[in-house]
């Protein structure tokens, strides 16, 4: 039997520009706002390991991060072989997942665990997509940045894009127990959930 969709929970993790522009309360406000509830919530400086696994190592998720990002080359007629010293996707997803473990652990991080109604859907739908430049206004991301992989890939690091949130409630799933302990979860009723 499965659990009651209020049961649903999902991993978000406000990235370093979200912490370094004071951005955490706005995202976590905007989470509780929309009738989630925060069971888990820490910051901490994570390890160069620690996120190194947290990302994915299979090739093919590699293998799209360099397709995205040959995409984004192709669109804004810029040199990737050029600027890359590589068409080989895979390569090029290589050294995009080194900017992004890079990024990641140059400042703090904010890990949460958010429980509700199709919470993983729910908090991928308010953080926007991960380009904020195309980000709808209104979304965490189409709110707070403009930044965008053209930008990024020229300068070589990641897109800053204020948030991770988990695509899926398996990887959800995943980044949950990655991140916390059994100890660290916290379970509560709201308000509005004793008056149900």
């Amino acid at each position: 039997m499965s659990n009651h969709p209020q049961e649903e929970k999902t991993y978000l993790m406000v990235k370093p520009d979200g912490v370094r522009r004071g951005l955490t309360g706005e995202i976590l406000k905007r989470i509780e706002r929309a009738d989630l509830k925060i069971i888990a919530l820490s910051m901490f400086q994570p390890t160069h390991q620690q996120i190194d696994d947290h990302y994915p190592k299979d090739e093919k998720w590699i293998n799209r991060l360099g397709e995205k990002t040959k995409s984004t080359y192709e669109k804004y007629g810029f040199d990737l072989k050029g600027e890359m010293g590589t068409e080989d996707t895979l390569k090029i997803g290589k050294e995009v997942r080194k900017w992004l473990i890079d990024y990641m652990v140059s400042a703090p991080l904010v890990k949460v665990i958010v429980q509700g109604n199709h919470a993983v859907d729910l908090v991928r739908k308010m953080v926007g997509n991960t380009m904020p430049a195309v980000a709808e206004m209104g979304t965490i991301r189409g709110d707070f940045s403009a930044d965008s992989a053209a930008a990024a890939n020229r300068d070589k690091r990641a897109v800053h894009n204020i948030v991770h949130a988990s695509e899926t409630p398996q990887e959800a799933a995943h980044e949950i127990e990655h991140w916390f302990g059994v100890d660290e979860i916290c379970s509560y009723k709201r308000v509005e959930d004793s008056l149900r």
